[in-house]
């Protein structure tokens, strides 16, 4: 094969290294006429999944994300704003809201007052709403960041955007590159786990796909009972000697198509039975939280079984993935689409997460994972500081989709813990002090985790393809 399509067809990842993944090219080997490129990668590295090397020290090794879907309001939680309790019910100035786009309401809609009291808290005196008592606990260890920037002001490519850096499907999540750079410290368990509560997700499946990466680096969703994936125990007769031994056949099979055609579904395919063999035993020991004391259990307020409690058993759950060695856990919980009774509505979602949340950081710590694990939490974008009322709609003292500024909170993993960063003006619409845009954010995650994001990519269709796209900047101030 000459260079020049074994440039057209390589993976991208260390190129300029010279190392690793850039001399595997499995990954990106279309279909027909690949066959050496798919043996030689076969030859190169026993699975796709198997750690690599990082452009830098890293400091983390591993993400937990807890994604708030429906975008939580910052003005009820994170970022208080006297000006708008002077100003409730009055119209907002035109000069604020020129050139602004929003999705259910008038831009010249009246403010809408903070709906909670905040109090300062800890050493570092980050402020905090009194919905989040748990977190008010830990603020010495997470990193605020009030001024966060997207471009999408709707759910689904808002939330496409903040998980694979793109607004519409058919790009690779965050966890599948991360998957794709690094590979994963675990060999029963797959690298990008994905868990949910709470209720449906606008950007739906998209949100965890490897897109034009190979499919082994696609999120597996988990169950929150029973097998944590179907079908992974055998039916009753079926012994595992029968298993192994009709594996190892689709496996000879497998591979000798491979070495015709090339196609890397077909190794995606190989390593899927694989992974199902090995998690039949880890997955069961996983899910059994009988050898946690009480003590944790009561420190998540977990509830093993009982739906009430789903987040707080996922955020158990997500620490004892990332404990085994998965790479990314995504823990979605849906529920923050306020557009209708903020007041209630945030009360009600941060009794479920606030607990759960400030103890998944405090459980990690003190078992000497926190230092290299980070944990996120935050929703796809804020809420606007005008009020929403619908007679038609049946909506009234709610917030609309706000892109232009909202929070989110880091801790672990190289995060500078006990800051705040950013601020909004004084009617929490703009960010006027750090902006901090999605793909700065990736930009920072990546470079915690030894990856330089301009070199972290993929050839696809005629170009190379990144988390970050063209842009993100690393946001130094958040670095320890």
């Amino acid at each position: 094969m000459n260079e020049s399509l074994r440039n057209l067809t390589r993976r991208h990842f260390f190129h300029d290294c010279g190392i690793g993944l850039g001399r595997i090219g499995l990954a990106s080997a279309f279909a027909g006429g690949f066959a050496n490129l798919a043996r030689e990668a076969n030859a190169a590295v026993s699975s796709p999944l198997a750690p690599r090397d990082t452009h830098h020290r890293a400091k983390a090794k591993r993400v937990i994300f807890l994604f708030m879907a429906g975008a939580p309001s910052q003005l009820e939680l994170f970022d208080d704003k006297p000006k708008l309790r002077e100003l409730d019910g009055k119209p907002i100035p035109p000069s604020v809201i020129a050139g602004q786009r929003y999705a259910f309401i008038q831009p010249d809609a009246a403010v809408l007052a903070p709906r909670f009291p905040f109090a300062r808290h800890g050493q570092c005196g980050a402020e905090l709403s009194d919905r989040l008592p748990y977190l008010s606990k830990i603020v010495d260890d997470i990193a605020i960041v009030k001024s966060l920037k997207t471009d999408q002001f709707n759910h689904a490519p808002a939330q496409l955007f903040l998980n694979t850096g793109h607004g519409l499907p058919g790009r690779p999540a965050m966890g599948s590159w991360l998957s794709y750079g690094i590979g994963n410290e675990a060999d029963d368990l797959p690298a990008f786990v994905v868990l949910k509560s709470g209720g449906s997700l606008s950007g739906g499946a998209a949100m965890w796909s490897a897109g034009f990466l190979p499919g082994s680096h696609a999120g597996v969703p988990f169950r929150d009972s029973g097998d944590p994936i179907l079908h992974v125990s055998n039916p009753k007769g079926y012994d595992r000697k029968a298993q192994r031994d009709s594996l190892d056949l689709m496996r000879k099979l497998n591979e000798r198509e491979l070495g015709v055609i090339g196609d890397p579904e077909i190794q995606t395919r190989i390593d899927a039975y694989e992974m199902a063999w090995r998690m039949q035993s880890a997955a069961p020991e996983l899910m059994d939280f009988s050898d946690e004391s009480q003590a944790t259990i009561d420190l998540y307020g977990a509830k093993p079984g009982n739906p009430k409690a789903a987040f707080a058993n996922q955020c158990l759950l997500a620490r004892r993935l990332v404990e085994r060695g998965t790479r990314f856990v995504q823990v979605y919980h849906s529920g923050w689409d306020h557009h209708s009774q903020v007041e209630n509505g945030v009360r009600t979602q941060a009794l479920q997460v606030d607990q759960a949340s400030a103890a998944l950081v405090m459980d990690l710590k003190q078992r000497g994972l926190l230092e290299d694990t980070i944990v996120v939490w935050g929703g796809e974008f804020g809420r606007t500081p005008m009020v929403e009322a619908s007679a038609a709609l049946g909506r009234s003292l709610g917030r609309d989709h706000h892109p232009q500024a909202f929070t989110m909170w880091m801790a672990g993993g190289g995060i500078r813990p006990g800051i705040t960063l950013g601020a909004t003006d004084e009617l929490g619409f703009h960010v006027v002090e750090d902006p901090v845009h999605i793909h700065d954010l990736h930009a920072t995650l990546l470079h915690l985790l030894g990856i330089e994001h301009t070199r972290l990519t993929f050839r696809y269709q005629g170009r190379d393809y990144r988390l970050t796209d063209v842009h993100g900047h690393l946001v130094e101030k958040l670095l320890a």
